[in-house]
């Protein structure tokens, strides 16, 4: 009985031996796994942290797509504008109309190369030069529109265009600036010549007629269109009969005064 029980004692402590064996494998086996749960966790957050990344680089692409679509959507607009002020640019008269508009007096590089008037818009307006020295008000530029042009008979049109017409104008403008200039000149900077000059200009300036109005002379007509030729005299004639200018005699000189609106 005691050899029975002896070996039940044994029997109890192999399987207690054994159980604690199978435990302690158990917790070799976790112990390991614990390690590889850490590197589960790293590579968690560095998932983590590359999807945060990939959420920032789709927003940011999604930005700019709308940029771009905004972009394009500007570009053509402005390819539109353009289109649409080069067309105007190109419609534009060579003068524009408005009162008391101050433009540059036309000089010898504007009067060889005349921009084309606009017939369809062209109207009669007063412009002016840039104010002189001393306040003296500049010459006026008065231009022809293309219902004054049609109105006068064939006869007298004959070949002029509107273009003409106001270029020559502007050529007044420049004779009766270059006169008044002359009137202001001192006299020490005047030749004997220049002197003569100014002397029979100031007799004229003071005539009835002519007295603080702005004028030229027959020898002034050395412009473009306005010279001693047929088309010079024929614009001076159809001028004259629009009421552009007015033309009186002081004593042998054949003089010009322009006229205001």
């Amino acid at each position: 009985m005691g050899t029975a029980t002896a070996g039940a004692d044994l029997d109890a402590l192999m399987a207690s031996f054994n159980s604690r064996i199978k435990e302690i494998g158990n917790l070799m086996l976790m112990r390991s796994g614990g390690s590889r749960v850490g590197e589960l966790k790293d590579i968690d957050a560095a998932l983590s942290t590359a999807e945060h990344h990939f959420r920032v680089i789709k927003d940011f692409v999604k930005r700019e797509s709308e940029s771009m679509a905004k972009a394009q959507v500007l570009a053509e607009m402005y390819s539109k504008q353009t289109a649409k002020l080069q067309l105007i640019c190109s419609n534009l008269p060579a003068r524009l109309p408005g009162n008391d508009v101050h433009v540059e007096s036309a000089g010898p590089s504007s009067m060889s190369n005349p921009q084309k008037t606009n017939a369809s818009t062209a109207v009669p307006v007063k412009t002016a030069a840039p104010r002189e020295k001393k306040g003296k008000e500049p010459p006026p530029r008065w231009y022809v529109s293309m219902d004054e042009l049609t109105s006068l008979s064939s006869y007298m049109r004959g070949r002029l265009t509107l273009d003409k017409l106001n270029t020559a104008v502007d050529e007044m403008a420049t004779f009766a600036t270059g006169n008044a200039k002359l009137l202001s000149a001192p006299r020490q900077k005047l030749g004997e010549k220049g002197w003569n000059r100014v002397l029979e200009l100031r007799d004229i300036a003071v005539a009835e007629n002519v007295k603080g109005k702005h004028f030229f002379l027959e020898s002034d007509l050395k412009g473009e269109i306005l010279k001693l030729d047929h088309t010079g005299k024929a614009v001076l004639t159809v001028l004259r009969h629009l009421g552009r200018i007015n033309e009186v005699r002081c004593g042998r000189n054949r003089v010009f005064v322009l006229s205001r609106n």
